[in-house]
């Protein structure tokens, strides 16, 4: 899920836990379903176009490789920001009329959560999910449209009811709790997405606000095979073995056999220095630690051999 425009406090959050499952990294996917092709190629839209990055002996390559993890999470958050204003409109009007929304209200956003799938290939999912309380004949609900197998575009049908479904309360979730408690972005995962896909995936998320009170998230799912093919050339171009952590560890991207994908990162204050300047950082055991130009990623990796021997 992502998030909208009503943005506050820290810079960046991160999550890990599951939007509509639980996080199992180990139990990730056999990588033969991962060649399924349900989407366009996501990878085309954030290499072909892009330059070449720089060769393992230049001194921005660390830098060049924050850069394309940046662009690659943009595009999504771009389809997060547009379905939190469309949802910041909607429920402003129906505000203005004075009348309370309900979930009918909410399928006029469907034209345009479809119209995201079709313009962001590495959106495999969009929505906005309502705060309980929000709507006035639910108590909670997800205007939710996803990429099905083929490619097709469908709304996601979850049953809600507190007494039939476990996923009714969905408020204990990172995807959802650190976008109304912080006001930042957030990137939820990997973690394995059984209700919708069955894939590996990523959710980035952010808060939606109305006069300045919270009224849910706006998200969008990434699989993360896709979020692979547009970052790891560029990981696997720099000097020494990297990966992509969020703020509490949890690996996105790597090439580092010791820090494999799903798996925790632990030392350094992932939080602390996405929450900081976006500047370069060094931790413990030779570690460069380097926030993806205020995107809730962190590139981590080691110094190079040369940089090393200047120290």
């Amino acid at each position: 899920m992502g998030r909208s425009t009503g943005l506050a406090g820290r810079a960046a959050a991160t999550a890990d836990t599951p939007r509509r499952g639980r996080t199992t990294p180990s139990e990730a996917p056999d990588p033969a379903r991962s060649t399924r092709d349900e989407a366009p190629d996501p990878a085309r839209s954030t290499l072909d176009e892009a330059p070449d990055p720089a060769s393992d002996s230049a001194p921005n390559a660390l830098d060049d490789a924050a850069a394309r993890v940046r662009d690659t999470l943009e595009e999504v958050f771009l389809a997060v920001a547009a379905t939190g204003a469309d949802t910041s409109d909607l429920l402003a009007g129906l505000a203005g009329a004075g009348r309370e929304p309900r979930a009918s209200d909410l399928t006029a956003l469907r034209p345009g959560l479809r119209a995201r799938l079709d313009s962001h290939p590495l959106v495999s999912g969009v929505g906005f999910v309502a705060a309980p309380g929000l709507l006035g004949d639910v108590p909670g609900w997800l205007e939710w449209w996803q990429r099905g197998p083929g490619g097709a575009v469908r709304p996601l049908l979850l049953d809600l009811d507190p007494e039939h479904s476990a996923y009714s309360d969905y408020t204990h979730w990172d995807w959802y709790t650190l976008p109304r408690e912080t006001g930042s972005r957030a990137v939820a995962g990997p973690y394995v997405d059984y209700l919708c896909s069955d894939e590996y995936s990523l959710t980035l998320s952010a808060p939606v606000t109305l006069d300045g009170r919270f009224v849910g998230v706006a998200a969008a799912d990434v699989y993360l095979r896709h979020f692979e093919a547009a970052v790891l050339p560029v990981l696997q171009r720099l000097p020494a073995p990297a990966r992509l952590v969020n703020a509490r560890g949890r690996v996105a991207a790597s090439t580092d056999p010791a820090h494999l994908v799903g798996s925790l990162t632990k030392g350094p204050d992932f939080g602390a220095v996405l929450a900081g300047p976006p500047a370069e950082h060094r931790a413990e055991g030779g570690l460069r630690l380097l926030p993806c130009s205020g995107t809730p990623l962190v590139l981590v990796t080691a110094q190079s051999a040369a940089e090393s021997a200047e120290d």
